[in-house]
């Protein structure tokens, strides 16, 4: 059952055995005694993040093509940028098909390195699947070499042995970041540790959301804004190891009674439908009645700061309601690549440097991966946004950092996390009744995972 259901996660049911039973031979080579590296070095992902950040750090980056797609070194070697967006599974497919290829691939065509995101790095990590190679295979001692790195970014990269197979340069901790001219107008003050009075627990919280509705706000954009929140603080994995049953975590249907509370009661925008879509990014623009949204670093740089149209300096951060992380990219070395010791070096200089990862948070305002990084860099006032009209984020980052404990994790979880909420959007919208939400999600994760035979509910 272990092997079929591996097969069935990681190459999408287009072989019927284990990936090792598909052309991998199950067996690294970075311990070979290669005399020469190949000429080309493959990295899979699904936006340009990781590349800009190896072209910030790596030393023997020469230049990169006009079109993103190429990186030359300084020996002539290549870096060659294979980027399939993550929308719909497409990045994830891409990368099995290529990686049942892998084998019997040329040396030039060969993945040397892949990337993956919280939702489904249990998939890649997980050691009968074997395509991604442990830490210490590749000369990288996770207990020396990456002993600064936040704890639970180690464990989420680790298999269910404890060994190491992927790094990453992010952490992400998760805070509320609010529109400053709002808060002055409801509360009289846009002072970051006053408002974070205001929002320090759920029930304080919901009072701040009745005070922001009787001015006309939205304390929220969206139900789906508060997800990560409950479902990081699920107490088991959606699908326990070996079996093929979704568990409904109770947080999670605390989650969906929560949002059509707050729905019902006007806190929340009924016309945002969910994230990631063309009235998500709207309300977050200066015409936005939206208060308040709930993101990592990231958020902020890549989705917040390109969707705002008005003057610099109009958000700032503050304490979430409750701690949570929100994504993470993590790399992996790919089993059978013929480019170890590259592989090496651009992992170390990425996710393991301080001063690289200092300089990547003050380049790109990432969170990074080094907890005593991360202290100094709140203490340290060149850390401040400009986005953020001057503040430090890293002063509130820094602390819910240390306080996060990562969710028990499974292969599956990408596509329990977007169903459930799916599912569940017609019914927050009136649409269907709650059982109906229910099957609609029982039907969904089993079209999306064939192996999946139960989805069992809390009482």
């Amino acid at each position: 059952m272990k092997k079929r259901m591996i097969s069935l996660i990681l190459v999408a049911s287009m072989c019927a055995g284990t990936l090792a039973g598909c052309g991998n031979s199950g067996k690294s080579n970075a311990g070979a005694d290669t005399a020469e590296e190949g000429k080309v070095i493959n990295i899979y992902s699904w936006n340009d993040e990781f590349r800009e950040r190896v072209e910030a750090v790596y030393p023997k980056v020469e230049k990169t093509s006009s079109d993103g797609t190429v990186t030359t070194l300084k020996d002539g070697t290549e870096i060659h940028w294979i980027i399939n967006p993550n929308q719909d599974g497409v990045y994830q497919q891409k990368l099995d098909e290529a990686l049942l290829n892998q084998e019997n691939a040329a040396d030039d065509d060969k993945i040397d390195i892949f990337l993956s995101e919280t939702d489904y790095v249990n998939k890649y990590t997980d050691a009968d699947a074997d395509v991604a190679i442990p830490l210490k295979d590749l000369g990288i001692d996770p207990d020396t070499d990456l002993k600064d790195q936040y704890s639970f970014t180690k464990t989420t990269a680790s298999d269910a042995n404890g060994v190491q197979r992927g790094s990453t340069w992010q952490c992400c901790p998760g805070l509320l970041v609010y529109r400053r001219d709002i808060a002055k107008d409801v509360f009289g003050t846009d002072d970051p540790k006053q408002v974070g009075e205001k929002v320090k627990d759920w029930d304080t919280m919901k009072a701040t959301a009745e005070e922001l509705k009787s001015k006309g706000y939205f304390t929220f954009a969206s139900y789906t804004d508060t997800f990560r929140l409950y479902g990081n603080s699920i107490s088991e994995s959606w699908v326990k190891p070996g079996e093929t049953t979704v568990n409904v975590d109770p947080m999670i249907m605390n989650w969906v009674e929560s949002s059509k509370e707050w729905l019902d009661a006007g806190y929340l925008d009924k016309t945002v439908k969910g994230q990631w879509n063309d009235d998500w990014n709207k309300s977050m623009g200066s015409a936005s009645k939206v208060f308040s949204f709930l993101l990592p670093a990231w958020g902020i740089d890549f989705v917040l700061n390109p969707n705002w149209d008005g003057e610099t300096g109009a958000w700032a951060v503050t304490n979430p309601p409750q701690e949570y992380n929100w994504g993470g990219s993590y790399v992996h070395a790919c089993t059978g690549t013929d480019n170890p010791e590259y592989v090496k070096d651009i992992i170390l200089a990425v996710t393991a440097n301080q001063d690289n990862l200092l300089k990547i948070s003050k380049d790109y305002s990432d969170f990074t991966n080094t907890t005593d990084g991360m202290k100094k860099a709140a203490a340290d006032s060149s850390f401040a946004s400009e986005f953020l009209g001057g503040q430090n984020p890293f002063e509130y980052f820094a602390p819910v950092a240390e306080k996060i404990k990562i969710a028990p994790l499974s292969a599956y979880d990408q596509g329990c996390v977007e169903l459930i909420q799916n599912s569940f959007n017609d019914y927050f919208q009136g649409k269907v009744d709650f059982e109906k939400a229910k099957y609609n999600f029982e039907t969904a994760i089993k079209e999306r995972y064939p192996d999946i035979t139960e989805v069992i509910w809390p009482e």
